[in-house]
């Protein structure tokens, strides 16, 4: 630092404010100073820094490791979230989520010096490991599950909300005769999004066909909608978009019209779901929404203001693979 100070003619301190965006710094002396910078290709000393400041401006994030569009992309955004905010990020992936693994995640973090920990927990056996591993900085839980006594903040997007969403969509258009292909039984997203549903729609006295098991897979999606063929319903709520192309495959494959012959709808709105053939009404996530506010929680629980944060609100996105059911005779279904 003291060679950034010479080359740009200024003091220690004046570098210092400058690299912590200090607003009291007139900017032509700031310019000098990243000019400097540039020049001598300084880079700050983390552990120093911390040994003066008391702070590593690290952040842990534990994750399962899942390629799944949900989980990978939280921790895209949560890295990207964590770096606007001023921190770095140390990751660990717990790949056998069991308590005592994230114990010895837990304790690595700590030999770190980080200021606080969120775990992407999509099931239960991460968000149970991470219950029972103690750490001695805040934890957040980013997972669609129910806060219980004792447990840290937990945040995610409102997947039932998305969930109702699409009920009321597709009951608004006129559908009754109903399907829901899940995902997999025991995440918190899929137990959400799939009891939300049939919430919402028993509020309508609407009653749907028996779920179909699905994994989240454009696969099983073509599978389950290869079986409804012979009696195809209104409409199908696939648990997530990739799951929806597999439903619009099969049934192009078939010659069933969609939305003509029977609606579909999706959740997540991933990459290119609106150029699936048709165009996929689905839900949107905001996972920007998502990475900003769980690091403002967690920095809030650094500063000792724990928060109990809100669910980020979902959008429907609606497009041609909607619209109202078709009108044909129709054999039972229950």
């Amino acid at each position: 630092m003291s060679d950034v100070a010479r080359v740009a003619g200024v003091s220690h301190q004046t570098v210092s404010r400058v690299l912590n965006d200090h607003p009291h710094v007139r900017p032509e002396t700031r310019e000098k100073v990243l000019d400097a910078i540039s020049e001598l290709g300084y880079r700050r000393n983390s552990a120093a820094r911390a040994l003066v400041t008391q702070r590593s401006a690290i952040v842990g994030i534990v994750t399962s490791g899942s390629l799944h569009f949900g989980p990978a992309t939280t921790l895209a955004v949560l890295e990207q979230s964590a770096r606007s905010a001023g921190y770095f990020v140390s990751v660990a992936t717990a790949t056998d989520p069991t308590p005592e693994a994230m114990t010895d995640i837990f304790g690595s973090f700590m030999d770190q010096s980080v200021e606080g920990i969120v775990v992407i927990a999509p099931d239960e056996r991460v968000a149970a490991a991470a219950r029972a591993a103690s750490a001695h900085v805040p934890v957040l839980l980013l997972a669609a599950m129910t806060s219980a006594p004792g447990d840290p903040p937990i945040l995610s997007v409102d997947q039932a909300g998305g969930a109702r969403l699409l009920a009321r969509h597709l009951i608004g258009l006129g559908h009754r005769d109903l399907v829901h292909i899940t995902g997999p039984a025991d995440w918190f997203d899929a137990i959400s999004r799939r009891d939300a549903w049939h919430a919402e729609l028993a509020a309508a006295s609407v009653v749907p066909r028996a779920d179909i098991p699905g994994d989240w897979t454009a696969a099983t999606g073509y599978q389950a909608a290869q079986g409804l063929l012979g009696n195809l319903p209104d409409a199908v709520f696939a648990a997530n978009d990739q799951t929806a192309l597999g439903v619009l495959h099969a049934f192009a494959d078939a010659g069933v019209r969609v939305p003509e012959d029977v609606s579909v709808v999706g959740y997540d709105d991933v990459e290119g779901s609106d150029h699936f053939i048709p165009p996929l009404t689905t839900v949107r996530q905001d996972f920007g929404a998502l990475g900003r506010q769980a690091m403002e929680v967690l920095i809030s629980a650094v500063q000792g203001e724990p928060a109990r944060p809100a669910p980020v609100p979902p959008e429907l996105l609606v497009r041609s693979s909607t619209g109202p059911p078709a009108e044909r005779a129709r054999p039972a279904h229950r």
